[in-house]
């Protein structure tokens, strides 16, 4: 397997796809690289090299008790982009993972970056406070941390067949192999990991991370999202990222890297070409 050691001993796992500009992509919660799959087989076939790795607590990567939040995610990134030693590199984030690179470029800048791409992203902050008053309610996160200690299996087939995937929608086309492929990628991840992750992911502030971006950045989100409203993401972020393109799905959910993944792969391509 691929991995790389960091500086406290946590071994990350990463996927190494094809040549070219590398394309470095992070996941979303609880998921691993897996979930980039459609992505990387696009992308690499049309040119790029293509790199994935499993957050630490998550995937085929350590699970460590310490260090499950986003500065050290970030820092993680980071020692990844330097061992592999990445330039002009694109780096693509998703939910959890648009985070993780929100806070990699406010912590380390965009030296060996070219681009990057924020899908259905997180920043600039989840959680509802008076200066967001967009965000979503502490209440809503302490439900899911309740949902993972009582079941955390069954919390992930209820996220999966529902709102993740909208497929609590009238009329959704539901796809038992979709939220089949979310449990098994969540039940890999270990408990202690994703459960710090849920605050990691929600009360992290990245807006000033977002105001150090100053390379050509694309943002896209769906307009159906119920797990990160677009009000408090996409719409926010693009008012704060620096020439800031924005592409806003009607009626998308979520999860899109699978449910919209001919339309995401064919704009992540035209915006690595342009």
């Amino acid at each position: 397997m691929n991995t790389i050691t960091t500086q406290d001993g946590t071994q990350i796992y990463f996927k190494d796809w094809g040549a070219g500009q590398p394309v470095v992509l992070s996941h979303g919660w609880p998921l691993s690289s897996d979930s980039w799959e459609s992505q990387m087989l696009f992308l690499a076939s049309h040119g790029y090299r293509c790199i994935a790795h499993d957050r630490r607590g998550h995937g085929r990567s350590s699970q460590p008790w310490h260090g499950n939040d986003m500065n050290t995610y970030a820092d993680d990134l980071a020692q990844l982009l330097n061992a592999l030693d990445l330039k002009q590199a694109v780096l693509i984030g998703f939910s959890a993972g648009g985070g993780e690179v929100a806070r990699y470029i406010g912590r380390h800048g965009t030296r060996r970056l070219a681009r990057a791409a924020l899908i259905s992203a997180v920043p600039p902050l989840m959680l509802k406070t008076p200066n967001n008053s967009a965000g979503l309610p502490i209440q809503a996160f302490d439900e899911i941390r309740a949902g993972s200690i009582a079941d955390r299996s069954k919390l992930y087939q209820e996220i999966a067949s529902g709102p993740f995937f909208g497929f609590n929608r009238p009329g959704a086309k539901i796809s038992q192999g979709m939220i089949d492929w979310f449990w098994l990628q969540g039940m890999q991840a270990g408990h202690k990991g994703t459960y710090d992750c849920i605050k990691a992911f929600s009360e992290t502030d990245f807006t000033e991370d977002l105001g150090k971006f100053n390379i050509p950045t694309l943002i896209i989100h769906g307009d159906d999202d119920q797990v990160v409203p677009i009000g408090a993401a996409a719409l926010a972020s693009a008012k704060l990222v620096q020439h800031a393109t924005l592409k806003i799905y009607p009626g998308a959910p979520h999860g899109l890297t699978e449910t919209h993944k001919v339309q995401l792969n064919a704009d992540l391509l035209e915006f690595l070409r342009t």
